[in-house]
């Protein structure tokens, strides 16, 4: 593959700042989790409605996700180390905020802002990271990261469980948005000194602020159906604003390709399309996402819900997700280097298995018999195959990708990892909440493991709709452009 020009960082600072990077991303991915299992205790300390309270989750995700791309363009034109700090200042006051609400209102005002926070420093990441690291440490890189991904998703209940059990259920509540301050102070001061400074790499100064306002109404039309339907009862408005989020994202697609033939500076530019790689890979995240995602969500609710077990033992079990992601993403880009494409179709194999045993156990053991031992064994293989996944897609999306575009890049790599998100939580839980039926007779784990059954197959759908996918992509991704406009490619022998 051809090296790209690389920013001029010594390996060692390069290192000590992919920590701060990390430690960055950690924060914002478990607060996407962690507060599951917090909203029995905010809904009995802040008497809040159950409406909502249901925007204390969809509220984050839905400002995470819209702030993703033109944060990614910001970092393109005016560095990423502006763009990631003033982000990460904004995320550790605004969870401040969340820990400090006095009311439901407050809460949910304070966490659409939290996410937005994260948005903003969150695309930084893989930017600093394309740009730091030459195309031979940057899989490692990136294989940290993945392992950060997996670890920080699967840990999140377990990490609330033991806050809330440790200061009570009254307000532990708190201490789970009020951690993040010592860790904030810590990494801001580390960020002014590790990260290295990025200039303008953009050449026209006019920002795309009709691509933006178009992007945003695309992406509100899309995720706010899916982060509401449920709580709504699945109207059907929630059905006709989603399909009117396609013709909208065509429209916006068609607005950026008229700005860069007029020369102007796109919101996402439309020669990133033009890589079978780039597309692919972005493509296969999405899906991935709502695969991986979901299993979380079913497992936590079938244990909490269902099983009447606790959030700290619903988190042990999740762990060991985790631990299979670090030992997967540990491996990942030696394995990448040597069999390229071949790794995602064994880590998207793993997981596909994992998800299918997990199914077929719900399926067939009594609800009496499951233990957690009973899924240690599936989760373990599903974390190894993710942390084989993950980094290597990732590298193989920003290997397409010029040091112009990196942050616009990085943007869009987010952001379809925030709507498979979206997409998978929403219809893994409209399955299983709408099949759950207490008429029957039956005892109520009788009932949620049936609906979690149905949960878990959804998940596996899109497991396997990814592993299609994934022969779709080039054997091996094309070189990064050595220009900033991207337009001639090099393609990897």
């Amino acid at each position: 593959m051809t090296q790209q020009r690389e920013a001029p960082v010594t390996t060692r600072s390069a290192w000590l700042a992919l920590a701060v990077l990390l430690a960055g991303a950690f924060m914002a991915l478990l607060d996407s989790t962690i507060v599951n299992v917090a909203i029995p205790t905010i809904y009995t300390s802040l008497k809040a409605s159950e409406a909502t309270l249901s925007w204390v989750l969809s509220g984050y995700m839905l400002a995470y996700g819209l702030a993703l791309v033109p944060a990614g363009r910001l970092g393109d034109r005016y560095g990423h180390k502006p763009v990631f700090i003033t982000g990460l200042i904004l995320f550790t006051l605004t969870s401040v905020a969340c820990a400090l609400a006095q009311n439901d209102l407050q809460l949910n005002l304070a966490r659409v802002a939290q996410g937005l926070s994260a948005g903003i420093f969150y695309t930084s990441i893989t930017a600093f990271i394309h740009l730091m690291f030459p195309g031979s440490l940057r899989g490692k890189a990136l294989a940290i990261m993945g392992a950060v991904i997996g670890v920080s998703s699967a840990i999140g209940p377990l990490a609330g469980g033991l806050i809330i059990e440790a200061f009570g259920t009254e307000n532990g509540w708190r201490y789970i948005f009020g951690v993040n301050l010592p860790i904030g102070i810590i990494a801001v001061v580390a960020a002014f000194r590790l990260l290295p400074t990025t200039g303008r790499t953009a050449a026209d100064d006019r920002a795309d602020w009709a691509g933006l306002v178009i992007l945003t109404a695309a992406l509100l039309a899309l995720l706010v159906p899916l982060v509401e339907g449920h709580s709504q009862g699945w109207p059907l408005w929630v059905y006709l604003v989603s399909v009117l989020s396609v013709p909208m994202l065509g429209g916006f697609a068609l607005w950026e390709r008229r700005v860069a033939r007029r020369g102007g500076n796109p919101l996402v530019p439309p020669h990133l399309f033009t890589s079978p790689a780039f597309t692919g890979g972005v493509v296969l995240a999405l899906v991935y996402f709502a695969a991986f995602t979901s299993i979380f969500f079913t497992i936590s609710l079938l244990w909490q819900a269902g099983l009447d077990a606790s959030a700290l033992e619903s988190g042990l079990l999740l762990m060991t997700f985790a631990i299979g992601t670090i030992i997967g993403a540990a491996q990942s880009d030696q394995l990448a280097a040597r069999f390229g494409r071949t790794v995602l179709i064994i880590g998207l194999a793993l997981v596909t298995l994992s998800m299918s045993a997990i199914l077929i156990i719900l399926a067939v053991v009594s609800p009496g018999s499951l233990r957690g031992w009973t899924l240690v064994a599936p989760l373990l293989i599903g974390g190894v195959g993710s942390g084989l996944f993950i980094p290597p897609n990732m590298d193989f999306i920003v290997a397409t990708v010029s040091r112009g575009d990196a942050g616009a890049a990085s943007g869009v790599i987010g952001t379809m990892q925030r709507v498979g998100s979206a997409i998978g939580i929403a219809v893994t839980g409209r399955l299983l909440f709408d099949t759950l039926d207490f008429t029957t007779g039956d005892s109520p784990d009788v009932v949620f493991a049936r609906s979690a059954t149905y949960a878990m197959g959804a998940s596996v759908l899109f497991a396997l709709v990814a592993l299609a996918l994934v022969f779709a992509l080039p054997k091996h991704s094309d070189g990064a452009p050595d220009s900033v406009t991207g337009k001639e490619p090099h393609h990897a022998a």
